[in-house]
C-alpha cells in the first residue's frame, strides 16, 4: 500500500507499512516515525517440508533534511519452524540489520508521487535467519492519486546478493473509506534466481487511530509458481514529528 492519503492529518507524511513498497514522501528534519511488526507471519512449503515464520519486523524512519530519509531496521525477534519428513524443528533469534536512505523525488503534479530507497542488509543475525551475503536493495515507488478516495501504486525492487538479483513488481489499488480507514488491495511477481518466479495477491486494512498512529492488518496468497503459500501483516506506525 506504502502509505498514501489518510496519513495527512498532524504533517505525517504516511507510513511503509503495510504491503510491497513505500511511501515516496521524506519524514521533516528531526522528525521519526517507528514501524513494528505484532508480528508478521508467512507460510511455504518446499520438497514436502512445511515452513512457518513469525518475524516481528522493525524499522525507525529519520527524517534527516531535504528529501532524505535515514532507515534503520531489523526484526529483534523470529520464531521458525519446520514440519515434514515425519520430525519438526524449531528456530527463534533476530533477524540481520538493515540500513537505507530513501529519495523523495520531485513532480510537477501534486496528484502523482515518487521516490527512491536504497539499502544494505548485513549478515549479523542469529544463524537461522541471516543471509548468506550481504545483500543490496534499490526499491522505487510510484503513487497516483486517480481521484480524492481512491490512488494507485507501482513498486519495483531488485536486491542483489553474491552476484545475483532477485526483482518484484508489486501493483497496489487503495481505497479511502471514511477518514481514518483504508483498504487496498495488491499482486506482485517475485523472481529468486534459485527458485524462479511466482505471484501473489492480497489484501488489507489500515486505520488511523489517531493522526499519529496507524494500525494495520492484511494478507497475501501464492497464486502460482515459486512464492509464499502465504503471507500476513498486523503491525502498528507511530509517527514522532513536529
Amino acid at each position: 500500500m506504502s502509505g498514501l492519503a489518510l496519513s495527512a492529518m498532524a504533517g505525517n507524511p504516511g507510513y511503509d507499512r503495510p504491503g510491497y513498497g513505500f511511501t515516496p514522501v521524506a519524514l521533516g528534519m528531526g522528525d521519526i516515525t517507528i514501524e513494528q511488526g505484532l508480528p508478521d507471519w508467512s507460510r511455504d512449503r518446499q520438497d514436502g517440508i512445511s515452513i512457518s515464520q513469525y518475524s516481528a519486523d522493525s524499522l525507525l524512519r529519520i527524517g534527516i533534511g531535504g528529501p532524505l530519509e535515514l532507515q534503520l531496521g531489523s526484526s529483534p525477534w523470529n520464531s521458525l519452524r519446520q514440519d515434514g519428513a515425519g520430525s519438526g524443528d524449531r528456530s527463534h533469534g533476530h533477524g540481520d540489520t538493515t540500513l537505507g536512505l530513501k529519495l523523495a523525488l520531485p513532480s510537477s503534479n501534486p496528484a502523482f508521487g515518487w521516490g527512491l530507497l536504497g539499502s544494505v542488509e548485513f549478515t549479523d543475525g542469529a544463524k537461522a535467519f541471516r543471509s548468506d551475503r550481504r545483500q543490496y536493495l534499490l526499491g522505487a515507488q510510484f503513487n497516483l492519486q486517480a481521484s480524492g478516495s481512491n490512488s494507485l501504486g507501482l513498486y519495483l525492487q531488485d536486491v542483489r546478493s553474491g552476484g545475483a538479483d532477485s526483482t518484484t513488481v508489486a501493483a497496489s489499488d487503495n481505497y479511502t473509506l471514511g477518514s481514518t480507514l483504508m483498504l487496498y488491495v495488491e499482486a506482485a511477481r517475485l523472481h529468486t534466481p534459485d527458485q524462479g518466479s511466482g505471484t501473489v495477491a492480497g489484501a488489507g486494512l489500515a486505520w488511523m487511530i489517531t493522526p499519529r498512529v496507524q494500525l494495520d492488518a492484511g494478507f497475501d496468497h501464492r497464486l502460482d509458481g515459486a512464492a509464499p503459500d502465504w503471507q500476513t501483516n498486523l503491525g502498528i506506525a507511530v509517527y514522532f514529528g513536529h
